[in-house]
């Protein structure tokens, strides 16, 4: 009785959820357009003839000259002008993993998800082109957080760091291997040699005298760049919860791109070295052992749990824990799990510990399809208690919250700028709110933009697609740029989304 009870509430949680979220249409495909086209906006370097945010205009021309290396290209993280190659790196692999698995939703926009990609991807050959190093930033943090000046009138040091058997950084470089890796599947069936190229490259890196295997140079040398670069990428970047899941990662992508048994070696031998990482509750109380619930630019235990499952599911039987650690995954993440781990505000927002939510949400959402395709393909539920999930529940929860970012929340935004009537106006971005060069050709020195970042009045430029760091727990949102937590947006937010909105388009109800 008490199971059959259990069932009946969780079957009313879901009804009302439905009711909550279910009460407005969305036009998916229009927001996967615009999810694509924000990353124009973050775009660094030479800008080409097919820019289609043109507000925006060429910046950092001269990265990585002073030291004789070619490292112009790649993505501003945030609304900042530096350029963080580890959350990029991430966010190029869950670009890449958007189209492995939804290529065929994204019609006309495919074209322009790939261009995302090698804009990315070009600049990570790069990054990886000198023997012995991994260039993992370009620009000092401190110098340019104190200006708000446009990319286009920086002035602020564009100091180049790397990271190298001297001053490791296995982080950096495995999420750069599993980005090459994931790309390298993504350009597969439009430019065979491209994808040839990236993955090259994500097998090998620089051992000082040959090339070798890349996730190599992170596995041998180990450490993590909190070490070494720790006063450049710290806080902004700092890796929390250690390498051992990027190592991981890498390796587990590099399988999939590859079919390489040494990289399945590599992830059975390792994997237990995610259950000593230790993660803060929802109550901010660190235990060990709870990563399997964590995913993002910093966390990729999950992540490598649902990417592996797949293998799993399919006829690998000897990995049976990563079809459990997934599994659980899920559960923290269902409103009518016993075993939840998150919190949901009274919207229907879920949220996790740390700053700029909505990178939870688009992640956690992703991940939750992507599983979802796995349990169908597999006639699998899940089971979290006497609960029981099939992959269509899955599906609602990662539809919830898409809705949600879309305008279907208490305040009726939409959190994606561009996307809908009512969206944030004054987002914390140094090139949004500051007039374009089309706009005002001056130079606006360092402190010049103070002006513009004080001001109540709305952004110059609209960064269409942008989705900012959104509301609170209690769905309250403060639309104003001095409070970044909230109205910064990320291409760790967004890139996740690109494959969530695709799977909507092709599947709107």
């Amino acid at each position: 009785m008490g199971a059959v009870l259990q069932t009946l509430v969780a079957l009313v949680g879901m009804k009302i959820m439905v009711m909550t979220v279910g009460v407005d249409s969305h036009d998916y495909g229009n927001a996967l357009s615009k999810s694509i086209l924000f990353f124009e906006g973050q775009r660094s370097g030479k800008l080409p003839s097919s820019q289609r945010m043109t507000w925006r205009k060429d910046s950092a021309l001269r990265d990585g000259f002073e030291i004789g290396v070619d490292l112009l290209g790649g993505y501003y993280d945030a609304g900042d002008n530096v350029k963080f190659n580890f959350p990029m790196a991430f966010s190029t692999t869950m670009l890449a993993w958007s189209v492995i698995e939804f290529a065929k939703s994204m019609d006309s926009d495919l074209p322009h998800a790939l261009g995302a990609i090698r804009w990315a991807t070009d600049y990570f050959l790069k990054a990886t082109s000198v023997p012995g190093f991994v260039f993992a930033q370009v620009g000092e943090p401190y110098g340019d957080h104190a200006c708000w000046e446009r990319p286009e009138d920086m002035d602020t040091p564009r100091t180049v760091y790397a990271v190298s058997k001297q001053f490791p950084g296995s982080e950096v470089s495995a999420e750069i291997a599993a980005a090459l890796a994931a790309s390298s599947m993504a350009f597969r069936f439009s430019d065979r040699e491209y994808s040839a190229r990236l993955l090259k490259r994500a097998r090998m890196s620089i051992d000082f005298v040959a090339w070798n295997r890349f996730l190599c140079f992170a596995d041998k040398y180990r450490g993590s760049y909190n070490d070494s670069l720790g006063p450049w990428v710290c806080p902004f970047y700092c890796d929390f919860n250690g390498y051992q899941d990027e190592l991981l990662w890498g390796a587990a992508w590099l399988f999939k791109a590859t079919k390489d048994s040494y990289y399945w070696s590599y992830v059975m031998n390792n994997i237990h070295n995610l259950d000593q990482i230790g993660v803060k509750n929802i109550d901010g109380l660190l235990s060990l052992g709870g990563g399997f619930a964590e995913f993002g630019w910093d966390s990729k235990h999950a992540g490598v749990n649902v990417l592996v499952s797949k293998f799993a599911l399919s006829s690998l039987s000897t990995s049976a824990s990563f079809i459990s650690n997934a599994d659980k995954f899920v559960c923290s993440i269902l409103p009518e799990s016993p075993t939840k781990s998150v919190s949901y505000s009274p919207g229907g927002l879920l949220f996790k510990p740390g700053g700029s939510n909505m990178q939870h949400a688009t992640a956690l959402s992703f991940l939750l399809l992507v599983y979802s395709r796995y349990l169908n393909q597999a006639n699998r539920v899940v089971q979290c208690g006497n609960v029981v999930a099939n992959s269509a529940r899955l599906v609602q929860v990662a539809r919830s919250q898409v809705d949600y970012i879309l305008g279907t929340n208490p305040l009726k935004m939409s959190y994606m700028v561009g996307y809908g009537k009512n969206f944030p106006q004054r987002i914390h971005h140094r090139g949004s709110s500051l007039p374009s060069i089309d706009q005002h050709q001056a130079r606006i020195e360092c402190k010049g933009g103070s002006l513009y970042f004080n001001s109540n009045n709305p952004n110059h430029n609209l960064l269409i697609g942008a989705v900012v760091g959104g509301p609170d727990i209690k769905d309250c949102y403060s639309d104003s740029r001095s409070d970044f937590v909230q109205s910064e947006p990320t291409t760790s937010i967004n890139a996740p989304l690109v494959g969530v909105l695709a799977y909507f388009k092709s599947h709107p109800y």
